[in-house]
């Protein structure tokens, strides 16, 4: 069984930079004999010059670190870190963003890339499943299953990046299991929202979409519900990650659901799916990217929260009326425990939140929002919790700076030894790695970085 941020974290980053380095008051010059395991991704933004650097640190507990001694590199869409061996830099393959390579950790303690570059297509998933870095999206599958007006039904999209053997390959969305539309059984698309390998199946939330084109016209419109017709769009709008065709049902018609699918293996043929109307589709959002909202705990139950994002659509139809909540599927099972149920909001006066990660035993930390989430309004994640799954127990995390003035969290904590390493980014100086007790849910300030942001934390062990 594995113990996710042990084995890997995930860490996303816009760019990563360079500056002065010195840590307490030492240059960062790795000298033999120096041990320096913590990687550090960090982006540093100077006389409207930006580069990309990679850090090696002897300790994250405190003391200062500057970044002119780094690995420079061509920066990421997100860092991921399998197991203490390999560290991947994801880059979207769309423009000249650049392409995706991997890092290891020499005897001496500096980095170097591996030879291996490629060209990963979109994602707006991603995780470890066995020997793999996996992604998954929905786009458009293969033109040859286009309908009579032309228009071309959804698929998932895969990617699996073989890290022992620096292969890449994508999944031939000719196979029908690949088909995003009508996935759950009621007309509409979906996109996969968490890898978690568990026991060797991957377990991930499917989030309905909406209808798409095909969707719309599939089986004579029998798809759109009575009532709903409206809500079928008569012109292209939107921008971004909200934009809508014309003829497209944005958003799902079915908020106050969650669905798990459960896949034997990378190839998604033999899959398993159930529901549960204790809370809405279980992932996070921001923008295109959809957060992972499945975990294993150390005792091998699988929690699913649900932040009640569907809270947010315009449209009343489209809004759940499920509070954020947590569920559990069991160790060994492929059901939802019925004897599980936890209303988070009633925990959190209200507010819901936007990332969830294990931190080991049954806790996790919490991502919260400031507010409700509600229609048009803008929440702001500033504050961090820790949530004791068994005990029911949520604890806000104290110590850190004023939230007014936290412009940022790292994506992925990392976790050693009962404590919880993750990165903070303020208005008002550099940031800095604040350090966790697991235990008490107080915050200290960790090591500074000579930086404009940090994007994440993790450690790699020096390659043989």
């Amino acid at each position: 069984m594995k113990k996710f941020l042990s084995k890997f974290a995930i860490v996303m980053v816009a760019v990563v930079g360079l500056v002065a380095c010195e840590q307490g008051g030492v240059e960062n010059h790795p000298q033999q004999g120096d041990v320096r395991p913590y990687v550090i991704a960090s982006q540093g933004t100077f006389s409207n010059t930006t580069t990309n650097a990679l850090l090696t640190a002897e300790s994250l507990a405190g003391g200062t670190i500057g970044m002119e001694h780094g690995l420079v590199n061509d920066g990421a869409s997100y860092w991921v870190f399998w197991g203490d061996k390999y560290l991947y830099g994801l880059t979207y393959n769309q423009g000249n963003a650049g392409t995706t390579r991997s890092y290891v950790m020499n005897g001496d303690y500096t980095l170097t890339a591996r030879s291996a570059e490629y060209a990963v297509r979109r994602f707006n998933n991603v995780g470890v499943y066995d020997k793999y870095v996996m992604t998954t999206s929905t786009g458009d599958g293969p033109a040859e299953w286009a309908d009579e007006n032309g228009f071309i039904p959804k698929s998932i999209l895969v990617s699996l990046l073989d890290v022992e053997a620096e292969t890449y390959t994508t999944n031939n969305t000719l196979e029908e299991h690949y088909l995003a539309e009508n996935f759950l059984g009621n007309g509409e698309y979906i996109t996969l929202a968490g890898i978690e390998d568990v026991d060797g199946r991957i377990f991930s939330a499917a989030v309905p979409m909406g209808l798409s084109q095909y969707g719309v016209k599939a089986d004579g419109g029998a798809w759109v519900r009575d009532g709903y017709e409206d809500l079928v769009k008569s012109e292209a709008g939107g921008s971004g990650s909200g934009a809508y065709k014309e003829g497209e049902l944005p958003g799902t018609q079915y908020p106050n659901e969650c669905w798990v699918v459960i896949f034997e293996d990378e190839t998604l043929q033999q899959r398993k799916l159930i529901k549960t109307d204790k809370i809405s589709y279980a992932c996070g959002r921001n923008k295109s990217q959809y957060y992972q909202m499945i975990w294993e705990v150390d005792n091998g139950d699988v929690y699913i929260f649900s932040p009640s994002y569907a809270k947010t659509m315009s449209d009343a139809r489209q809004q759940t009326t499920l509070p954020a909540g947590v569920v559990r599927i069991k160790a060994g099972a492929a059901s939802f425990d019925d004897d599980y149920y936890v209303n988070f909001e009633a925990l959190a006066d209200g507010c819901a939140f936007v990332r969830t990660w294990p931190i080991g035993g049954t806790k996790f930390l919490m991502l919260m929002y400031d507010s409700p989430l509600e229609p048009g309004k803008t929440m702001v994640a500033n504050r961090l919790a820790i949530f004791d799954v068994e005990s029911q127990q949520l604890q806000m995390v104290e110590g850190l700076p004023a939230p007014e003035t936290i412009s940022g969290f790292g994506t992925a904590p990392y976790v050693e030894g009962g404590r919880v390493y993750i990165a903070v980014t303020t208005t008002d100086s550099y940031p800095s790695i604040y350090v966790i007790d697991g235990a008490t849910a107080v915050a200290t300030k960790g090591l500074t970085v000579e930086a404009t942001q940090i994007g994440g934390v993790g450690r790699l062990s020096p390659i043989e």
